[in-house]
């Protein structure tokens, strides 16, 4: 049987296909949504979003029935062409987008807005350039009215965590791109949010200092074990940091596939050359590749 690419919704029984390539096969396991052991800690039934587009005077689906869920201290991130979906998803997560059909709920409560349960790092840092590197990890405390004093020694240990100890009365000019997204994660942390969710946090940097902090943020996370939803345009990235790869196809947004990854934690940079996880890689651009090519020739999919 060959890979497919229809949709079953997680609620569905799980299956296990096989890759048509006969030596990668015994490598290589590739899951459809399957049935969640445990009630998901972020869960999403149908959810689609529509927007009106003036120039074209009618509405258009951006995400159409997006069914997932993502457990406890999981890593997961979503890929997919440019134009998919994948950060107006995100949004809808964040509570700043509100989805057309469907329901999402965290910890078993509907998700009707922002909240300080959920946390956002974007592709840019965002930091304000007349506070040092401790008052923008402070920020957001003090945004929800809290005292700042109470949280310094928390403040101080995210420092340290994110490898900035010794930063702390640096301006955000006299860093690095990666050492102001590693602020920006800090400052993150430090609200505690229930759920982390990173739009593509390392897409500005250069390509050896995104390695580098793909490394650095696994790090972090088996040290924090937040709940992780990743946005990402790069394979590789998905597949080196995740549990579960949620491929989205395009126009309208769909997931196409939800892919487990089984390599064993901690993992190190060189997981990335092995013939296993290059196995996953290929899969994964197997099922985008004919979205890209059509985002980039401006065709519908």
């Amino acid at each position: 049987m060959g890979v497919t690419h229809d949709t079953k919704n997680i609620y569905s029984s799980p299956a296990l296909f096989e890759y048509p390539n006969p030596a990668k096969a015994s490598r290589l396991k590739l899951y459809r949504q399957g049935e969640m052991a445990h009630t998901p800690k972020l869960e999403s039934r149908g959810i689609s979003v529509d927007y009106f587009q003036a120039r074209l005077g009618q509405s258009v689906r951006a995400l159409s029935k997006i069914d997932l869920g993502i457990n406890e201290n999981q890593f997961v991130s979503i890929v997919g062409p440019s134009g998919c979906g994948k950060t107006t998803f995100l949004n809808v997560v964040a509570g700043v987008i509100v989805p057309t059909e469907g329901t999402l709920s965290l910890d078993g409560r509907p998700v009707e807005g922002p909240g300080a349960d959920r946390a956002v790092v974007f592709q840019q840092a965002s930091l304000l350039p007349w506070r040092t590197v401790l008052g923008n990890v402070l920020y957001g405390w003090e945004c929800q009215g809290k005292d700042t004093e109470s949280a310094l020694p928390r403040a101080n240990e995210l420092l340290e965590i994110v490898g900035l100890t010794g930063f702390e009365n640096h301006y955000p000019h006299e860093l690095s791109g990666g050492m102001q997204q590693r602020v920006n994660l800090a400052r993150a942390l430090l609200i505690d949010p229930d759920l982390l969710l990173m739009d593509e946090p390392f897409a500005s940097l250069d390509a050896q200092t995104r390695e580098i902090m793909q490394g650095e943020l696994l790090n972090i996370w088996r040290r924090t074990r937040k709940t992780v939803l990743f946005i990402t345009h790069q394979i590789d990235e998905s597949v080196f940091l995740s549990d579960q790869v949620v491929v989205f196809g395009s126009r309208p947004g769909r997931v196409k596939e939800t892919i487990s990854i089984p390599f064993p934690r901690p993992r190190d940079l060189s997981l990335k050359r092995t013939p296993e996880f290059l196995d996953y890689v290929d899969q994964i651009w197997g099922l985008i590749e004919s979205d890209v090519r059509s985002a980039a020739r401006g065709e519908k999919a």
